[in-house]
């Protein structure tokens, strides 16, 4: 027997799958999640270089034409996170309603 909870998430994700299924509503709705994993280490990254130059090139062997290259690779790290949690989440949901869906479909037919 479906639930209740269930038909509501069914007629909730019949509304919504193909607006989710979207790229850039994937890409757009994973950006605070990553934001909440990238946001430290460039945060990081920035106070050492700002504040700490002198131990900076101490530490490292690394040119300092280096830090643009470390930002723009974590900011791709962070889309790649961002559109692939989603898409994920997308496929879990997906799932659940096909699951759900021949559930209902054979509590119907019986």
């Amino acid at each position: 027997m479906v639930s209740e909870k269930e038909i509501k998430f069914i007629t909730y994700w019949e509304l919504e799958r193909e607006q989710r299924a979207k790229f850039s509503n994937k890409l757009l709705s994973g950006i605070p999640m990553s934001f909440l994993f990238g946001l430290p280490i460039l945060l990081s990254i920035t106070v050492v270089y700002l504040f700490f130059p002198e131990w900076y090139t101490k530490i490292s062997n690394l040119p300092k034409g280096i830090l643009p290259t470390i930002f723009l690779a974590v900011i791709l790290s962070m889309l790649f996170f961002s559109y692939f949690r989603m898409q994920y989440k997308w496929e879990m949901n997906e799932q659940l309603y096909q699951e759900l869906k021949s559930k209902q479909k054979k509590e119907v037919t019986s």
